[in-house]
């Protein structure tokens, strides 16, 4: 019969009152490569052979036997395995009584390498920032500075251009600390929505005459006749179809065409549709254009967009898919809850 105790992925080392062995599970024998059978009975300190940076032992370093009569465990360290290799220990101390004697000890063992990847990936991600965030810094600095040193030799046009250019480094720089405190919002759980009867058609076309002033790309918007309200937080829903439809524009090309209508699959939902006439999005990169800091093309953008846009439609109980636009070119589908409340009329005209 399999020990339970082989069925866990961590590492499991167990020792009595006395310091002795008396459990060992398979993923431990692999890590610390012993025998489960003759780790039994043996001394904790000589089964569990891992040292740290210093050489010092597991066991003589945290004399889980000893210290103070209330000590529960041990949090969890790094220390090396036999052949080097990292791994993160922890172990809870068994107390018959609350300030009684040590009665059993149990270790555990958990790869390093998930905590290895996420430190690189900590590192990426502030060598990312660091760039995003020095570019528009660099050109309000360069352009602040030359106002200030050749003020009196500068025309009123040259001004001009200078402060709209430092405004306009500004505003990106700003509108990437929002897009990073949205990221944290989300991978946090800590993202606030302020849901009511929204008209998902009247934000379509927002986005739509926004977007016409700044770019000369062609826009199409077709909106279905009676369409309900959805419930959903109004400049959320402005956010995504904004972060969408600039996608489209940015990486596309013809004519950007929106489409709001009844989801086809589930009519408790409404769908916003979003083609480009591209070279389209290779399946294989339909998933990895929704991680942090994807980019693709020369298109520019922070990377963050799409993220964002995901965890906002998930956080509204929606979906979002990528395919392949009819005749060529990308699809982006994202889906909204219909409100089963009646609007107010304020919301009607929002």
């Amino acid at each position: 019969m399999t020990d339970p105790l082989d069925l866990l992925p961590d590492g499991v080392v167990v020792a009595d009152a006395t310091g002795r062995v008396t459990a060992v599970n398979a993923a431990a024998a692999r890590m610390l490569d012993a025998d489960p059978a003759g780790a039994v009975g043996r001394p904790l300190d000589e089964v569990l052979a891992l040292t740290d940076h210093d050489a010092r032992g597991w066991t003589a370093h945290n004399t889980p036997y000893d210290g103070l009569s209330t000590r529960t465990g041990v949090p969890e360290q790094s220390w090396l395995l036999p052949d080097g290799t990292e791994v993160l220990v922890a172990a809870r101390l068994h107390r018959a009584d609350r300030t009684g004697p040590v009665e059993a000890v149990a270790v555990s063992l958990r790869s390093g390498r998930g905590r290895a990847r996420l430190d690189r990936d900590r590192s990426d991600l502030v060598a990312t920032l660091a760039h995003e965030l020095r570019s528009p810094l660099t050109g309000v600095k360069g352009f602040v500075q030359a106002l200030l040193n050749r003020w009196d030799k500068l025309t009123d046009e040259q001004k001009q251009l200078m402060l709209t250019t430092a405004n306009a480094d500004a505003d990106r720089l700003s509108r990437l600390i929002t897009e990073l405190l949205d990221v944290a919002r989300i991978d946090t759980g800590r993202l606030q929505l302020h849901r009511r009867p929204t008209d998902l058609g009247k934000k379509a076309d927002r986005v739509l005459q926004s977007l016409s002033v700044i770019t000369s790309t062609p826009i199409e918007l077709e909106i279905d006749a009676d369409l309900p309200m959805v419930d959903a937080d109004p400049d959320k829903v402005m956010q995504v179809l904004t972060n969408v439809a600039e996608n489209a524009v940015r990486h596309g090309s013809g004519t950007v065409r929106m489409h709001v209508g009844a989801a086809s699959d589930d009519p408790s939902y409404l769908a916003v549709t979003v083609t480009d006439e591209g070279t389209g999005i290779p399946p294989e990169l339909r998933q990895r254009i929704f991680t942090k800091f994807w980019t693709a093309g020369t298109g520019g953008g922070s990377g963050l967009g799409l993220y964002i846009v995901r965890g906002l439609v998930r956080a509204h109980g929606g979906a979002i898919a990528v395919d392949d636009r009819p005749g060529g070119g990308a699809r982006i589908v994202t889906t909204w809850p219909v409100s089963v409340t009646e609007p107010a009329a304020a919301e009607m005209t929002s």
